[in-house]
């Protein structure tokens, strides 16, 4: 029963790592910010939610102690991290940072349009 503690304990940890792993490929790979804070707001939160759930079955299933607020992180992270890698990379666009001659579409630059045109 030990061993499958521990394996339930240790493969959300190695998830999380990997995912983590992927960020920081991601942020050194990646060409322009915008693709940079999709990477760091979507496969972090991934990371960091393995490396939680890693850690609150730990306390949970071998240290016998029960803490919702790990859960209450978890919650917090899963909902607020994307959100604000989203806002970072608005804040970038309106702030005239322009994207690699890789993007095919700029759909927030057609709705802006749009918007002042009427």
């Amino acid at each position: 029963m030990e061993i499958l503690i521990d394996i339930l304990v240790a493969v959300p940890l190695v998830v999380g790592v990997v995912f983590t792993l992927v960020t920081a490929i991601g942020l050194y790979r990646f060409p322009d910010p915008y693709t940079r804070a999709h990477a760091a707001s979507k496969s972090s939160t991934v990371g960091v939610l393995g490396v939680l759930v890693s850690v609150f079955l730990h306390f949970w299933l071998i240290e016998g102690h029960f803490n919702p607020r790990i859960l209450l992180g978890i919650l917090f992270l899963f909902i607020t991290a994307p959100v604000g890698g989203h806002m970072m990379a608005r804040a970038a666009y309106f702030a005239g940072v322009k994207p690699t001659e890789l993007t095919v579409k700029d759909e927030l630059g057609e709705d802006i349009r749009n918007y002042e045109g009427k």
